[in-house]
């Protein structure tokens, strides 16, 4: 292998010579070299603490981590060799059923996936097939599928593209942030497989009136007969509503509601790699979706888009569950929503920024979302590009058709971002504005006729802001 085990670490053949970076390499090294290699270029990433675009879950308890740790070999579809994971799995699917108000807990259908998008794609699976039967039930065509949304995060667009179904996105018109009930009729027909409500809005963080939408496909259905699911996409409202907004009607309480989809390495704390997919109903689920697998040692159903996967996020989630009950989760998530309203007033008093969301639980999640007014000599995105010089990442981005020209800026508060942290972005955010000012952004040539910089406008994001769609399709 080369190398001494008591030389310096620096002086060995790897460190002096590089790092491979395209041919596979000849000779392999000594663990400590190739760790300290791989640690230290690692160091060029940013902290994701500080990362305030991001959802998911960057601060977990010690505990997880060696629970983690010490289920690194499970294999989540192997539910025969490691039955007691499966169990777990288990638990967590009848415990979110129960969260969520499934008339039958017990008897639901669900599963663990590797984030909210493959859970996404199996609740548009299942309305899919489930469409199609009826449809041929009934003698109908059934080569135009069709979903209809509001602004959704990109995985919806996968699924569309991915699996043949069109994909009609209700464009944001007049005030209008978010997908309204008034959309349904225009734009649903017999052959719409579902209706998904954003509970939870990638862009601005604001929840879709979930209740209203089902109430305007139950009018729908009485006038044409055309009885069209709801799914909700709650990648992260669904871990948050039922502990601070226990009143608010979104999931199985609504008969229409018959799939959700959840992020549970969000605001489900859980580490990296965990989503949820439940159905209200086991008849919700059709039987052409699940798979029987018999070479693993035992006669095992699977419905996920994916194979192996590791075992230590659903250990994990189990975790949270029982170490903090519906008490801890609404402790942790109202202090978050304390910290983001302190956002919002902090960032509404500077001066510039009108709110869009700051963070109140019944509109939406534990975000604050903000546009630029009036004139200055930056936009957005010199103010996020700027920001990024402290290491906060604070993405800028326009809002989705048809208000494309409209730019946005929004940060999320997550477990671990303290009080005492949002004072020190906001102190960051004011010394930036105040460099903005004094030392203005030289505009662009492409920034059109008289080079204007009116409501946060600009052409082309700079190369170290995430870009439009890095800002809406980060990991679910």
């Amino acid at each position: 292998m080369g190398g001494r085990d008591d030389g310096d670490v620096y002086t060995e053949r790897l460190m002096r010579h590089g790092a491979p970076k395209a041919d596979f390499p000849e000779r392999g090294t000594e663990a400590r070299v190739a760790y300290q290699l791989v640690h230290d270029e690692l160091m060029l990433d940013g902290v994701s603490r500080m990362n305030l675009a991001t959802f998911c879950t960057t601060w977990t308890e010690p505990e997880v981590h060696r629970l983690m740790d010490e289920s690194i070999g499970k294999n989540m579809i192997d539910k025969d060799e490691y039955p007691q994971t499966a169990e777990l799995e288990r638990r967590c699917v009848r415990m979110l059923a129960d969260l969520w108000h499934a008339p039958d807990p017990g008897g639901t259908m669900g599963t663990s996936t590797t984030g909210s998008s493959e859970a996404a794609m199996l609740g548009g699976l299942a309305a899919k097939f489930a469409w199609r039967r009826r449809r041929e039930a009934e003698g109908g065509a059934t080569d135009r599928p069709n979903l209809v949304c509001g602004p959704v995060q990109v995985c919806w667009e996968k699924f569309a593209r991915y699996f043949d179904v069109e994909l009609r996105r209700v464009p944001l018109r007049g005030g209008a942030y978010v997908m309204t009930p008034d959309d349904i009729d225009r734009y649903c027909d017999e052959n719409t497989i579902m209706v998904v409500c954003n509970f939870g809005q990638t862009f601005t963080g604001l929840f879709e009136d979930v209740s209203g939408v089902a109430a305007a496909l139950d009018r729908f259905e009485e006038r044409t007969g055309h009885d069209i699911r709801l799914h909700v996409d709650a990648a992260d409202g669904g871990f948050l509503a039922p502990f601070v907004s226990p009143d608010l009607v979104w999931d199985f309480r609504l008969p229409r509601v018959r799939s959700i989809n959840a992020s549970g390495h969000k605001s489900g704390l859980a580490p990296l790699g965990s989503g949820w997919a439940i159905w209200r109903e086991e008849r919700d689920l059709p039987e052409d979706l699940i798979f029987w697998v018999d070479y693993l040692g035992g006669d095992e159903a699977t419905f996920n888009l994916n194979f192996s996967r590791p075992g230590g996020p659903v250990v994990a989630q189990y975790y949270d569950f029982v170490r903090l009950g519906r008490e801890g989760y609404r402790r942790i998530h109202s202090a978050k929503y304390g910290t983001a309203r302190h956002l919002a007033d902090r960032i509404a008093a500077m001066g510039p920024f009108e709110i869009i969301h700051g963070g109140h639980p019944e509109r939406g999640v534990c975000a604050v979302a903000w546009r630029m007014v009036g004139d200055e000599p930056f936009t957005l995105y010199d103010l996020a590009d700027r920001l990024r010089t402290r290491g906060w990442l604070v993405p800028a981005y326009p809002l989705p058709a048809d208000r494309q020209d409209e730019v946005i800026q929004r940060v999320l508060v997550r477990h671990g971002f303290s009080h005492d942290m949002s004072d020190l972005f906001l102190e960051d955010l004011r010394r930036s504005i105040e460099h903005l000012r004094r030392h203005p952004p030289s505009p662009p040539l492409d920034r059109g006729e008289g080079g204007g910089f009116n409501h946060g406008a600009r052409s082309d994001p700079p190369a170290t802001v995430p870009t439009p769609r890095a800002a809406g399709g980060e990991p679910r």
